[in-house]
């Protein structure tokens, strides 16, 4: 998988920075010992399909902390939703 269309713009483009329900706040919910839908368990595991496959697609170290940064970025103000798409699971 590659950065089609910088996903970071994708994420942002759409709504007000911090507006939505990220990804980390799912991780938050489920440690706080909250049950996840089986959507929000479907959104976790796409993106940690996702995340590895990125950062083990890089082919140097400098690469690599960009792609880190970038994720970190997404995983904290982007809208879990959008990893509910088909892209995502593969």
């Amino acid at each position: 998988m590659d950065f089609k269309n910088d996903i970071a713009k994708r994420f942002f483009s759409k709504q007000d920075l911090g507006a939505a329900e990220s990804i980390n706040d799912l991780r938050d919910k489920e440690f706080s010992g909250k049950k996840l839908t089986a959507e929000e368990k479907f959104a976790l595991a796409n993106f940690d399909r996702y995340r590895l496959n990125i950062l083990n697609a890089q082919e140097n170290e400098e690469q690599f902390h960009l792609q880190y940064r970038q994720l970190q970025v997404i995983s904290n103000l982007g809208d879990w939703r959008e990893f509910l798409k088909d892209e995502y699971s593969k």
